[in-house]
């Protein structure tokens, strides 16, 4: 057998959702807000606890206040960050995690984990894929 069908575990085919004798199953949901460049990172810090406004645009080094907004939003309306509005003067805005975030973030975790492990083998396979395609 050969190197890349080293310990892998037969899974269960796949059917896209939203094909005609499939349900949508939400994935594509999911798929959108991980394709997102900041959800992953706005998930990780809130999964820490509640975080001021201001307390995550500075842990999101890079994040423009535009982006932060939009995420931040998107991540609200699909139910996975709760937003509090203090009465205070300015008005003191914090977020965090709801049910469904929290267990979305584990979710992410495992795929953060399971990077962390594969990175250089992925790595290693671009670097040969790149030198195959070059002659």
């Amino acid at each position: 057998m050969s190197e890349t069908h080293m310990n892998v575990r037969a899974i269960t085919p796949l059917t896209p959702c939203g094909a005609s004798d499939h349900e949508d199953c939400g994935l594509r949901l999911i798929l959108d807000r991980l394709g997102e460049q900041w959800t992953v990172m706005a998930l990780a810090e809130l999964s820490a606890g509640p975080r001021r406004y201001r307390e995550l645009e500075r842990a999101l080094e890079g994040i423009s206040q535009r982006m932060m907004t939009l995420t931040l939003r998107r991540l609200e309306r699909d139910g996975h960050v709760l937003r509090h509005v203090a009465p205070t003067v300015p008005p003191s805005v914090t977020y965090e995690l709801s049910h469904l975030g929290r267990s979305f973030a584990a979710q992410v975790a495992g795929l953060v984990t399971w990077s962390r492990r594969n990175k250089s083998a992925i790595e290693t396979a671009q670097a040969k894929f790149d030198l195959r395609s070059e002659t």
